[in-house]
C-alpha cells in the first residue's frame, strides 16, 4: 500500500494553520511591537498634562491634608494613594493610573496618567511567557511554525512548486538573512 505522503502533508499544514491561527496573529503583532520598541511604548501610553495650583498658605508643614487640597485642585483627590519628597521643594504624589509632581515653590506641576495599551499590552503578556505551561504551550508552537514552514515547500507541485520558481524564492528568503549577518554579526 503506497503512503499518499501529499495528501497528509497538505492535510497536516492546514490543521496546524488553522489551529495556530491566533498565536501566529498574536506573536506577529508582539513582535512588530517589540521591533520598534525605541519608537514608542508598545504597553502603555503615557500621558502628561502641565498643571498650576495654589499652594496653601499654610502649607509650611505639609501633611495628607495639604496634599489632598492640593490634588483637589486639578481633579485627582479621590485617587490619591501615598506622597514624599524627592526634594526640598518638590511633592511627588502616587494617584490611581500615575502620578503628580509639584513644585512647591511655584506651584506649577505634571500630571503623568499611565494606561495599558489596548491589544499590544495583552499579546506582549502572553509573548513574554507569563508561566511554566505557557512556555511548554509557546514551544509546541515553535516546533509547529517548523512543521508548516517545511510542509508548505511542499503543498504546490509543477512550475511554482519547489523544483522550480519555489525553490528561487525560498534560497532567497535564506541568502537575504545570511547576508545581513555577514555585514552586521
Amino acid at each position: 500500500m503506497k503512503i499518499k505522503w501529499r495528501k497528509w502533508n497538505k492535510a497536516i499544514h492546514r490543521d496546524l494553520g488553522y489551529f495556530f491561527f491566533a498565536l501566529t496573529i498574536i506573536y506577529s503583532l508582539s513582535g512588530i511591537a517589540v521591533n520598534h520598541i525605541n519608537d514608542w511604548n508598545p504597553n502603555y501610553i503615557i500621558s502628561h498634562m502641565n498643571v498650576t495650583v495654589h499652594i496653601p498658605a499654610y502649607a509650611d508643614q505639609i501633611d495628607k491634608n495639604v496634599v489632598l487640597d492640593i490634588l483637589n485642585q486639578i481633579g485627582e483627590k479621590k485617587n490619591y494613594k501615598k506622597h514624599y519628597f524627592p526634594g526640598n521643594t518638590q511633592l511627588k504624589v502616587f494617584v490611581d493610573g500615575g502620578n503628580v509632581i509639584i513644585d512647591l515653590e511655584t506651584g506649577n506641576g505634571v500630571v503623568e496618567k499611565i494606561k495599558r495599551r489596548p491589544i499590544f499590552h495583552a499579546v506582549n503578556f502572553l509573548h513574554y511567557n507569563p508561566g511554566k505551561w505557557w512556555t511548554w504551550f509557546s514551544d509546541i508552537y515553535a516546533g509547529a511554525l517548523i512543521i508548516l514552514a517545511i510542509s508548505g515547500l511542499f503543498i504546490l507541485r509543477g512550475k511554482n512548486g519547489i523544483t522550480r520558481r519555489g525553490a528561487i524564492v525560498t534560497i532567497l528568503g535564506i541568502v537575504l538573512p545570511v547576508i545581513y549577518l555577514i555585514l552586521f554579526y
